[in-house]
């Protein structure tokens, strides 16, 4: 069992300098939040819901963030 657990720890600390290695660039949101505004709107929510439901997209990364 050890040899085992031994060869598992010898292989993930191997393996982790390697899957660090290669960065990860999280692509641009595609979507402008004017335009999940007018989606929302198109779908019959609520002002209050539509800028709720905007605002968790902005928070996932699916909508760029309003422009001040």
């Amino acid at each position: 069992m050890s040899i085992a657990l031994a060869t598992a720890v010898v292989a993930i600390s191997v393996a982790a300098p390697v899957a660090s290695a290669a960065p990860v660039s999280k692509p641009a949101p595609p979507y402008s939040y004017k335009d999940c505004m007018k989606a929302t709107k198109q779908k019959g929510e609520s002002p209050s819901y539509s800028k709720w439901h905007c605002d968790q997209l902005v928070k996932k990364g699916w909508v760029k963030p309003p422009k001040n």
